[in-house]
Parts: C-alpha cells; structure tokens; sequence
C-alpha cells in the first residue's frame, strides 16, 4: 500500500484522518477532487503496477462513500485491488441519526455502505477494533489472489473508528509477500494439450490475465515455437508486441475484421487469462458452431466459461507446462500463413486509416496515429468508454509490452483523466498518455488539477465531436433517430453553446492548446512532453 486518497469528511477527519496525519512521513495522503475519481485513479494504478501495488480511498460516510462505488464496479468488473474505506454510522447508535445518515426503516444496522456488497469481493464493518487482526489478512489475502482478486471494502463507524486498542506488536511484523503461482491439473494440461495437436486451424486469445501473471516473454515464445496465431482482448492488448510474427490483431466489436477472420475459421480456440465478455465474442457468434475450447485461467469461474476444457492454473507457467508437453508439434505451415496474410491486411487498413487525407476536422483514428508516434516505446496510453476504445483497440500498434489500458470491462465514463493520473502515479518515468471524448471530460475532469497538487503529469488528448456519438450512430444505426445524444438534437435552447475546453483546462491549472490539423497536432504532443506539469490538447474531431 504505497499510499492513500482521500477526501476527508465527518466520519473519517478525526479518526483516521488524525492518524494518517500523524505517520504522513510512512504513507503519502493525495488529495482527491472526487471520490468517484480517487477511486478510479486507483483502479488504474492498480493495473498500472499489474497488481503488485495497492491504493486505498477513503470518504466519509454518505455521499462521498457512495460516490466510491462506481469505482468499486470498475474494479470489480476488471479484477483490480483497490482496498475502500469509508466512515459508517456510530455502533452505538447513541446519537442517530447522524448527518449523512440514510435511516432503513426496520433494519437500523443498514447504511450506505451496504451499496458496495455486490461490487466488492471483500465487505466487512468492524464493530470492534479486535477484528481488524482476523479482517486485515484475509482482506489482503484476497486482494492478492489471482483467482480472487477484486477490490475490498472496511466500513469504520465513527465511533469504534476513534478507539483506541493495544495490538499485538507481531501483527505489524513485515512480510515480504509473492503472487501465488497455481500449477494446473496433469490430466487437464495432458487433454488441452490432446486437443492442440488434433486441431488444423487453432488460435491463442490473450487477456489481461496474460499481464497479471506477466506471461509476456512465455506467451511469445511459445506462440512461435508452436505456430499459433494471436489475436488480443481489450485487456489484454500489449501482450504481444505488434511486430511479433505470431500477433494476428485486436478480435471482437471493437476488434478488426482481418483479426476476426482469423478467430472464425479457428477450430480451437486457446483463451488464456480471458473472461471472454460479450465485446470479445461478439456475444458468441464469431465462433464456429464446432469450434472448441481450451480456457487457461487462476479463476475457475472464468476457465468454466462456454464449455471449456477448464485448464485452472497461471498464466505463465501453464503456458510453459503446455508447451513442453507439445514438444515438437507445429501447426500447419496453411494455417499460420493464413494468420500472417490477415495480419498484413489488418497492417495496410490502419496504415491507410491514420494517413492524412486532407480533410478537417480529423478522423479519431488520425489523432490515435498522431499520439501513437509520438509515443516511445515504454510510454502508457489509456482510454475508456465511447467510440475512443474500438479506435485505439484497432488502430494502436503496441511498441512496448503491457504499455496499454482501457477500461472496457465496466465501460466507465470518467474513467480517462482520473485513471491517467492514476497510471501516472504508478509510471512515474515514462510518459503517460489519455484520450477521452468531449463527453466523458464533461462528466469527470477536476483529477487534472489533482495530478497538478500531486505532482503527476499526464499528456491528455481531449477529442471533441459535439456529443456521444458513439452511440448516436449506435441509436440511428439500428433504426431510431438522433435524439439527446449529440448537443445538436438536444433539448432546451443551448444547443449552440459550445465548451471551450482549452481554457476549462487551463482554469485547473494545466498547459493546454487547441489544435486542428496533424501538423499542430504533432508540435503540441512534442512540446508537451518538455512541459513540467499536466498538459491539455483539444482537437475537434469528425461525428
């Protein structure tokens, strides 16, 4: 637990507040903006540092620990740490109801805090300071937990929060802990492997499991032993590098055509470390109706998934297990020449997608190519719901391994700008860059000032097209009409009013230019990446 955000409130300020103020020298306190995005600045960070790393949120109770919440689905959905501690009502119940206290009518033990249950792998209320030394190992024990892993939730009611109790001077012994590395079962890896070397037409499906267990190095190395194509979930994009001969594209909604092609006509499907959500499988039809299925997974519940030979274990060293019993098999030299024609189509359509065609405004996948070369080869980019991740998923070619994030798991809003300052927290020495839609900055956008109080500088890209017009195409696409979704075919008379973002941006204290064309585009990125804070760059982009 390298450190804490929080906003302080009446039932954290004099309890934990006081003490995190006392031992400030230990662990850093980063003031957030919001609670909402604290807590997704720390899911981010969390997969920043592959889960090898902690933040903590803290709020009051009430309102700022219901604004955790979201946070806590985000990383719910995207098996994240994140440990939540919110203030709760008193104990005692001596002066209820307090301020921020939402009273439950025949069930006075309840508070706010019961929201987190269904988005937390972990709950717990101490009623009694004796059972943090039961609650705390298990809590971190989870958190830890590769087929568990998920954020945590400690309600503290206001009162118990200001005991004090005299703890055994073992509990805080330090322990030098390492991520668990199941092995998986001998007669499950001997039948995946049976069925590896029966298939013609197989393909590996790498997701964010492939980052978590860092199976990287293995992953590519047995891909090219064995012949396999790869195709890469959202989560888990940059598992491969885009110049490694066996990567065949991002697959799914979001995914290219010249990848999909490839996963259609597979005839067994090797999924590692993926939970093989409705984006990736396009709600199961990509698939061959014979196709069969080989799920590598710490999580049984995610190994189970669409009747799966279930190989339950880690990542890498199920890979490397897998592989030895492989031995010398290869795939057919048809198949993998198959993988490679799709892999140059998928090539030359985002070569010719990011090239400057003369017209303005620019094109979403023009601005992700601008970003892209300006990116070094370790630098982060990150970016979140909207129309941005089926254009970074399809149009960024991963230079550097595990360089890339976007939370499409739960699809959160917001989530760009508190998760950069998040990311940038975890990567303090390379460049960490967002792009997020006009939309999203609208919802959630004060964490730019939060990475300028703290010190984290990130390059964001804000794109604006006007509205969500993501899902005005969604709407009219599937026969509606444009309606509440774009600011044109709003309702009430401000239709024309537009937000000057540049200067929204530099209100919260970060450098900021607006910029319409590729070559503007390119001198802003390079020139703020000499800034010495948090920069801002607005592009207006086509519908």
């Amino acid at each position: 637990f390298p450190g804490v955000m929080g906003i302080f409130g009446h039932g954290n300020v004099t309890s934990l507040g006081h003490s995190l103020e006392q031992h400030r020298d230990e662990i850093p306190v980063y003031r957030g903006q919001n609670e909402q995005g604290m807590g997704l600045a720390a899911a981010a960070f969390a997969k920043a540092t592959r889960r090898r790393q902690i933040l903590i949120c803290t709020s009051s109770v009430g309102p700022g620990a219901t604004n955790m919440v979201t946070a806590a689905g985000v990383a719910m959905a995207n098996r994240l740490p994140v440990l939540f501690i919110s203030g709760d009502t008193f104990n005692s119940r001596l002066p209820d109801p307090v301020l921020q206290q939402v009273e439950h009518f025949g069930s006075p033990s309840t508070s706010v805090n019961d929201a987190f249950r269904p988005v937390v792998r972990y709950w717990d209320r101490i009623t009694d300071p004796a059972q943090v030394l039961s609650s705390l190992p298990h809590l971190v024990g989870m958190m830890l937990d590769p087929a568990e892993c998920g954020p945590a939730f400690l309600g503290l009611p206001q009162d118990v929060a200001a005991m004090a109790y005299d703890y055994p001077t073992e509990f805080f012994t330090k322990r030098v802990r390492t991520v668990p590395r199941s092995r998986a079962d001998e007669e499950d890896l001997a039948t995946a492997a049976h069925l590896i070397r029966s298939s013609k037409r197989p393909v590996v499906i790498a997701g964010g499991g492939v980052h978590y267990s860092l199976a990287e190095r293995v992953l590519a190395d047995v891909a090219q032993r064995h012949g396999l194509p790869v195709v890469e979930t959202v989560a888990g994009k940059s598992s491969l590098l885009a110049t490694h001969p066996s990567y065949s594209g991002p697959l799914g909604v979001t995914g290219a055509a010249a990848a999909n092609a490839v996963v259609t006509q597979a005839d067994l499907v090797i999924a590692v470390g993926t939970r093989l959500q409705d984006f990736t499988t396009g709600s199961w039809t990509l698939f061959s109706s014979d196709t069969q299925f080989v799920s590598i997974n710490a999580a049984r519940f995610d190994a189970l998934k669409h009747g799966a030979v279930a190989v339950v274990g880690d990542a890498r060293e199920t890979l490397d297990e897998l592989s030895t019993l492989l031995d010398d098999w290869h795939t057919t030299d048809e198949w993998a020449a198959h993988a490679a024609t799709c892999r140059i189509d998928l090539d030359e359509f985002v070569t010719e997608r990011i090239a400057d065609d003369g017209e303005l405004p620019l094109s979403y996948a023009q601005v992700v190519g601008a970003v892209h070369r300006a990116a070094a080869d370790d630098d982060y980019v990150l970016t979140a719901a909207g129309g941005l991740p089926g254009e970074l998923n399809i149009n960024w070619r991963s230079k550097g391994i595990a360089t890339f994030d976007c939370e499409y798991g739960f699809s959160c809003m917001g989530y760009e700008i508190s998760g950069a300052w998040g990311a940038a927290m975890a990567r303090p020495h390379v460049q960490t860059f967002a792009l997020v839609g006009d939309g999203s900055y609208l919802m959630m956008n004060s964490d730019i000032y939060a990475s300028i109080l703290s010190g984290h500088k990130f390059i964001l890209v804000v794109c604006d097209n006007a509205g969500f017009a993501v899902i005005e195409r969604l709407q009219v696409g599937q026969g509606g009409n444009s309606y509440n979704n774009m600011l044109r075919d709003s309702v009430g008379p401000g239709a024309d009013v537009r937000v000057d973002f540049r200067a929204h941006a530099a209100s919260l204290g970060a450098h900021s230019i607006d910029v319409s064309t590729l070559d503007e585009l390119a001198n802003a990125l390079a020139a703020a990446r000499t800034h010495d804070r948090t920069s801002v760059i607005v592009v207006k982009v086509r519908e």
